[in-house]
């Protein structure tokens, strides 16, 4: 028995173009620069605000408009586990009485 079915498109699928969906709306690339000298490229509705400063896509620094000009790097402090988290909201005697009542749970409902 013979497919009758169209290689290469599935059930409910119409014509591509835009009768279907709409008119497409104006865009505009802009291109933004970082510190480094990359480039980036994002597309934007002609409609919409241009933001000042953008992530570059190879180095996520920031990027600005002006290439004579990028924005300057963001300090970033050093990487914190969980813990260190942890520790900067607690003291040690606020964990030594976390951890009391919670043994205290679990020996009960032992």
């Amino acid at each position: 028995m013979g497919r009758t079915a169209i290689r290469g498109s599935r059930i409910g699928a119409g014509p591509g173009g835009e009768g279907e969906r709409g008119p497409s709306v104006r865009r505009v690339a802009v291109t933004f620069w970082c510190a480094i000298g990359h480039s980036t490229r994002p597309v934007f509705a002609a409609s919409a605000e241009i933001p000042a400063v953008w992530d570059c896509r190879d180095c996520d620094r920031p990027a600005g408009l002006d290439p004579d000009n990028p924005p300057a790097q963001i300090p970033i402090g050093p990487f914190k586990t969980h813990l260190a988290y942890v520790r900067e909201r607690r003291s040690d005697s606020d964990a030594e009485a976390i951890l009391a009542e919670a043994l205290t749970r679990l020996r009960a409902a032992a």
